[in-house]
């Protein structure tokens, strides 16, 4: 008969007691246990570690639903009322990045010229696509004035600083220039969009300027000499 007891002391079948030491037992099973056939199943360490953490997560939201009123169906309630308040804040952001500060960059993609701004404001006159019609025109202008000599070539010019420089070369046109500047910004960054009202006001500026005689100064006269 074959017999254990588990204080260290093992009984034979004739009840000669055999002592094993506790430690060297307990080191003979972990080299037993570290056999790697004991572990070819076992998830890698990147399986874990994912495993680790959708546990933390799941007792997150666990714990947020056990705290929540109306449990798990409150919890996604407030997760909408989150959500709702995040795009709301965006919107809300968004509107105010297209509000003018220091007025809208005239020119954004490759060099083109006068004409050819021309030709593609015409264009989108074409399809009514008023908006980017008064936007190209007044590309035009600016570049025309630039191609007189009139205004130095500046790519980060603004609107605003395009119509103040040409409104000293062109004073009896001062206003309409800043007008045509403000309807620029407008369009560019606020939420107004453009008419065929305004661009027949730009393409008769352009017009006007390109039959004008500019005002220089000395120091402009020589420069376009």
């Amino acid at each position: 008969m074959l017999a254990l007891q588990f204080g260290g002391v093992h009984l034979g079948g004739d009840d000669v007691p055999v002592r094993t030491p506790r430690v060297p037992a307990r080191e003979a099973a972990e080299r037993e246990l570290s056999d790697p056939r004991y572990h070819q199943h076992d998830p890698n360490p990147l399986q874990r570690a994912l495993n680790w953490l959708w546990q933390r997560v799941d007792d997150l939201f666990s714990a947020a639903a056990g705290a929540t009123p109306g449990g798990w169906v409150g919890l996604l309630v407030i997760a909408l009322v989150v959500l709702l308040l995040v795009v709301a804040l965006r919107l809300r952001l968004g509107a105010l990045r297209r509000t003018p500060t220091t007025g809208a960059t005239l020119f954004t993609d490759r060099p083109r010229t006068a004409a050819e701004h021309r030709t593609a404001a015409e264009a989108h006159a074409a399809r009514n696509d008023w908006t980017a019609a008064v936007q190209e025109r007044m590309r035009a202008i600016v570049l025309a004035l630039e191609e007189r000599a009139l205004l130095t070539p500046a790519p980060g010019r603004t609107a605003d600083e395009a119509a103040a420089e040409s409104g000293r070369a062109f004073p009896g046109h001062a206003d309409r220039l800043r007008a045509a500047a403000r309807t620029f910004d407008a369009l560019t960054y606020g939420r107004h969009l453009g008419t065929a009202e305004e661009y027949a006001r730009l393409s008769a500026l352009d017009t006007d300027l390109a039959r004008a005689k500019p005002e220089l100064t000395t120091d402009r006269a020589g420069a376009a000499g």
